[in-house]
Formats: structure tokens, sequence, C-alpha cells
């Protein structure tokens, strides 16, 4: 189980006595103290030299550390904790390459707006910027990727720095946070305690928005014939699902949500139009072609879900919701910006709205798009395994709270596409920055974080490679997580554009060299199954599932399979390709 020391009670002392917490007197016991005094529970992390010092105060601390078998699968695992809790993950890594082994994880964060902390080890200060053992500028090298990186000069300090940047994370616009810790700072003497975690003073966040801005946007979607509500990933950030239920329910207007923001709404509800973009719903895509008035709450309006900016809801008034004002118009003009905590701004414009707008004939219509646009998939007997099958069986035999996470490639479009996602915080994947070997790892930070739910992770053969050495720790963790790898020997989602626009030329993109999953699952000490067959689906999935355990599904799939509807990069959304000789016409 995960590494947990707390030295031993002597027998004279009393209970009193042992709860309270001994004076720190260095300064990487006041980082500990820091993070306890915080509320972090898990730590994910790689020992190594410079990192030592805070390891050895973890070791009479009651915190959880858990070893990562690499200090990517740290950061993203700790990532994983913070978007299924919604606090702060925390991760550790020593100074060089431990710290540059953390950055895929941090830009993943950052692109997300996901709440972490990562420490770092680095070489004395004595040392910095003298090309010492296993020095970077770690500081440097993450500032563009952070919230904030601290560098920590003191021993008497270190442990505000620590608290600053847990607090810092959380706040706002959620995002990672990095204190860089010389191996001196760490060591020296300190007798001061960490005060309590708390945001820089000149860090304000505006939680409501104005109240004029908030009547004019209430009386325009009053006033729309065709209005749609765009959920993003601050929806589920700033714990706005309930409220955004409320709203949409309450005025009947059918919701659209961004890939992060899936789960943000009910996919099973009348309302649902699923998620737009790229490879979002064709019914989706038709409603923001179509809209007269776009009510977007926390999403920064990314290309892949826009497609070209100018065809993006082309006839539509935009209300945009926000906390972070730098997103406001950046990429799609706001007609009517709303900067403000997601929740609140909800409750605001539920309070102003003078009237529910009148959209039977667009909820109709929306219908009627989703009646020609349905999400289906062909399952011919001469065919291999479809990857689209497998999920689905998949989402019909899990619970509802059923925790999803991915790496990034066609499987992790599938796992989207065809789970039907009914709660927030139970899709976990890497949006903005692609991370392929994300799953894994994500995966132990998920089932760590939600012990009592159950965590699924869909895989590609080429993502699960990356991160594949994440298995150990899952097996010696003892986490009960079904991993099933959707294996077409290649990075599917490079094939596909290969074959779609750049004449077949498969160029790196097919991986006939892989291993059998199934038996390297069995060599780390998990379970193995091997699936080829639509029949034996349900078995397999009835036996991972009951394997109280690891397991990895080796599911060889349609090679051929390829990911829609599509739209092509910068396109436009309303114009979609549902099979691969449309994209010719598009």
């Amino acid at each position: 189980m995960s590494e947990h020391a707390k030295a031993p009670a002597d027998e004279e002392t009393t209970a009193d006595e042992t709860d309270e917490q001994a004076p720190v007197t260095t300064g990487a016991q006041s980082v500990v103290r820091a993070l306890e005094n915080a509320g972090a529970e898990y730590i994910f992390g790689v020992q190594g030299g410079a990192i030592m010092p805070v390891y050895d105060a973890l070791y009479d601390s009651d915190l959880n550390h858990v070893t990562m078998a690499h200090e990517q699968g740290a950061s993203h695992a700790a990532d994983a904790y913070g978007i299924v809790t919604g606090k702060p993950g925390v991760c550790f890594a020593t100074s060089g390459p431990g710290a540059t082994n953390l950055v895929t994880g941090i830009a993943d964060a950052n692109m997300d707006s996901d709440p972490m902390i990562a420490l770092t080890g680095q070489v004395p200060t004595e040392f910095v910027g003298n090309d010492a053992f296993q020095e970077t500028d770690t500081v440097g090298i993450t500032q563009p990727v952070t919230k904030e990186s601290y560098f920590a000069a003191d021993s008497d300090t270190v442990g505000d720095d620590v608290g600053e940047a847990f607090a810092l994370a959380d706040a706002g616009r959620q995002g990672p946070t990095l204190v860089d810790l010389p191996k001196d700072i760490t060591q020296g003497e300190t007798d001061v305690e960490p005060a309590e975690a708390t945001t820089p003073d000149t860090y304000d966040v505006q939680e409501e928005a104005d109240d004029e801005a908030v009547q004019e946007a209430a009386e325009a979607l009053a006033a729309a014939d065709r209005p749609v509500i765009l959920s993003g990933g601050g929806v589920i950030k700033a714990d706005a699902s309930p409220a955004l239920r409320e709203f949409a329910m309450e005025y009947e207007i059918p919701v659209i949500t961004t890939m992060p923001g899936i789960g943000s709404f009910p996919e099973d509800h009348e309302l649902s139009l699923e998620w737009a973009g790229m490879h979002g719903t064709g019914y989706a895509n038709m409603a923001i072609s179509n809209t007269d008035c776009l009510l977007a709450i926390g999403t920064r309006f990314d290309d892949r879900l826009t497609g070209g900016v100018d065809s993006f809801a082309p006839d539509a008034e935009v209300i945009h919701v926000d906390i972070d004002p730098a997103e406001i118009s950046k990429n799609i003009y706001a007609d009517y910006p709303l900067i403000g905590d997601a929740r609140e701004v909800l409750r605001q414009l539920f309070d102003a709205m003078p009237r529910a707008p009148d959209v039977d004939e667009w909820r109709e219509q929306c219908q009627t798009w989703k009646d020609e646009y349905p999400m289906t998939y062909d399952t011919p007997d001469d065919e291999p395994l479809k990857p689209q099958y497998v999920v689905e069986k998949f989402s019909d035999m899990t619970p509802d709270d059923t925790i999803v996470c991915t790496g990034v490639g066609q499987h992790q479009m599938w796992a989207s596409q065809f789970w039907e996602y009914t709660e927030p915080r139970t899709w976990v994947s890497s949006h903005g920055l692609g991370t392929m070997g994300y799953g894994v790892p994500a995966a132990i930070g998920a089932k760590l974080a939600a012990p009592d739910q159950e965590v699924v992770c869909f895989d590609g053969d080429g993502s699960f490679l990356m991160t594949v050495q994440g298995l150990s720790v899952a097996v010696r963790e003892q986490l009960d997580i079904t991993y099933v790898v959707l294996n077409n020997e290649a990075v599917g989602m490079v094939r596909q554009w290969q074959d779609g626009f750049y004449e077949g030329r498969r160029m790196a993109s097919e991986y006939p060299w892989i291993p059998q999953f199934d038996k390297l699952a069995e060599a780390f000490g998990a379970r193995g199954f091997r699936l080829e067959a639509q029949e034996d689906v349900e078995e397999t999935i009835e036996a991972a599932r009951e394997y109280d355990g690891p397991s990895v599904i080796d599911a060889h799939i349609d090679p051929g399979e390829n990911v829609f509807p599509m739209v092509p990069s910068g396109g436009d959304n309303g114009k979609f390709a549902l099979q691969e000789d449309h994209l010719e016409e598009l």
C-alpha cells in the first residue's frame, strides 16, 4: 500500500499529546506541515537526491505518499486526483530530470485548468547557476505553464511559499503551481510554523458578474428563438453542475457540452445534445451552427470546439460567462461578457430572467437533428470487433458514477462518444494538450481520489505503451482498475488523418510490433484478458470487473475503424463528415 509512516507513540504519552503536532525544526518539515495544514491527503512522486530532505520529513507525517514509476506519471496522477476531488493534487520530483519529467503533466494541467501543486528538489542555492549535477532552471522552464512558480529562498518562509502555492492552485480559475526547493533551504533549521494557506494579497477574483450586464444578458436569452447553452469544463470546476441543470430544465433550453464539460449535464436528458466540436455529435454541431443566442459558460472556445471562428455560431449573440477576464472575446467575440464564478453567475441569471424563451419549435428542430444524425455504427458479422461496441457495453454494465479515464487518440473519442455520462467529475482526460500516456497514471490518481467508485480506463496501444510502467503502481497499491486497450496496432488518429488528408501515406503511424498486452499485464502482476470477438465482450467485461485488482483487457479492434463525425481542422461545424468519403466534399 501507499508509503505512510508514523513514528510510534511512547507508551506513556497520552492520546492528546500524540495528536499534537511536533514543532518544525527544518525547512523540509515546514514544507510537509504546510501541505498538512492545507488539507492534502495524497502525494504522488519519485524520490531523488535534491528532494530527499522533504521525503525524510514525510517519514513522520500522516500524508500518504504513492511512489510512481515515472515522474510524468506522478504529475498525471496528481492531475486526475485534482479533477475528481476538486482540490489540488500534489506531486513531488527531484531536481534536473525529475523536474523536467513533470513538465508535460504540469502543462497538461495548465491547459485544462486542473488544480495541482508540484514540489521539486533543487541543488543548493550556492550551486544554482553553476551547472551543478542535476541542475535545471525549473522555475524558468515552468513559468509559462503554471499560474505561478516559486523559488524558495529561506527556510523560515518555505512553508508559506508552499501554502500560498496550494491556495493559488485552488483559487479562481484553477491550475498548477510549482515550488522549487533548494536542498540547503529544506535542510536548513527553522522554528517558524507556516502560516495559513492563503492566496497572494494581489490576487483578486470576481465572483459575481455586474448586475446590469446580467440583466441585459437575461433579456437577450429570454428573447431568443433558438437559444443553446454551451457548458464547458469551468462548470464542473465551479461545482456549478446542479445550478446548470436547474437553469436549463426550468427554461427548457437545449444543452451542449464541450469535451472538458462532459458530465456537467446528464446525457440521458431530453435537453442534452451531448458534446460539440471536431468529433462531437452532428446534432450538437448543427445546433451551434443555427443558434441565435449562445450562453457559453466556463469555456475558452478552443479550436477543437470552434473549428473556423468565422463560421462558429454565425447567427448568434454570445453570452460568455467566465471567471478569467482574459478569456472574454479572446477567440469568440462576447456580446454579453459576464465575468464571475459559473455557479454564482448562473444564480444571477436565473433570478434575472424576465420569462422563459419560446423555444418549442427549436427543441423540435434539435430532436429532428438527433433523428437525422444519430451516433450509430455498423457491426457486420464478417468484420473485426468494433471499439464503439466495447465502450457501449461497458457503459451499460457499470454504475452511473463510474469514472472513465483515457489516454489520447481515437480511443479517447470513442470513450467520449459512446459512454453515457450523467455525473460531473466522472470524465478524466487530457484535452488542451492532448497528452498520450495520460490514461494509466490518471486512473491511479482517480481511484485514490474516489476509492468507492469504479474506475475504467480506455487506452490505445500507442498511448498505453507510453506509461505502461504505471501498472506496477496499480498492482502494488492493489487498486481495482479496469484498463481497456482498444488495440488497432496503430497511432490511430494519426493514421486516420494520413488516410483522409495525406493520400494514405502512412508514415510512422502503424504499430505492428506491439506486445501482447494481456501477457504483459500478467508480468506486472495484473490480470490480463485477450478480447477479439463481439460475442465475448460481455463475458470478458464481467470477468475483468469481478477481479479484485488491476486488470487489462487487450481488445483487438477493427484496424480500419475511424472516428466520425469529423469536422476538418478549421472547418465549419455545420459541415461534418459522417464517413471518410464525405471528407472530400468538405
